[in-house]
């Protein structure tokens, strides 16, 4: 935790070196957790994964509700139509790789939409089988 001066009644300014007494605050990290945030941490940790999530963005492809199995991938395997769970702008997806540029991926869905590029660091896995 970060302790910080913060503006009060009693004329403690932001960034006061010495703040007054009751004029400061605690600033706590914010974890997001995401859908897919416990199985990317598997993933991190080398397991595959398997979940059913529920959505219909990638309808056509995978319909929803369809159990996806997921496993850790080298990113440079990855191609244009593959799908892999990633994060894009603090967002999980499990959605398509649109385009590959370098070591840059655009991510999308099967509907048409564009979530954005990515650097292998945003991808987790590679969904590598669909059961309903």
């Amino acid at each position: 935790m970060q302790k910080i001066a913060c503006a009060s009644d009693s004329g403690t300014t932001v960034g006061s070196a010495e703040p007054r007494k009751n004029s400061t605050i605690w600033r706590e990290s914010i974890v997001y957790m995401g859908w897919a945030t416990h199985y990317i941490e598997k993933l991190r940790a080398g397991e595959a994964v398997s979940f059913r999530p529920r959505g219909s963005s990638m309808k056509g492809r995978i319909e929803s509700g369809n159990l996806r199995t997921v496993v850790p991938v080298d990113c440079s395997a990855f191609l244009p139509g593959d799908i892999v769970l990633c994060k894009v702008r603090g967002a999980e997806y499990l959605h398509l790789v649109k385009a590959v540029r370098g070591e840059q991926f655009q991510i999308g869905n099967n509907r048409g939409g564009i979530n954005g590029w990515v650097g292998p660091h945003s991808i987790f896995g590679k969904c590598i089988r669909v059961e309903p």
